[in-house]
């Protein structure tokens, strides 16, 4: 059957991706969460973290700088 013959997948990239992140053993909902979020404005694409998310870049706790000081 070639490529062109299969159905198609009936996932939304949403629902494949939520798949694969809760695939890995003792996965949660939590690592399924959205991490960010896209806006568009006069043309204009902005990726921001989203509050929610429970990683975020920049310093871990108890690393210096990590409390904004």
């Amino acid at each position: 059957m070639s490529n062109s013959e299969r159905e198609p997948d009936p996932m939304t990239d949403e629902q494949k991706r939520r798949d694969q992140l809760l695939r890995a053993e003792h996965s949660t909902e939590a690592d399924a969460a959205p991490r960010i979020e896209v806006s568009e404005h006069d043309g204009n694409v902005r990726i921001d973290i989203a509050d929610t998310a429970a990683v975020r870049p920049g310093p871990g706790p108890g690393v210096e700088g990590a409390d904004g000081s």
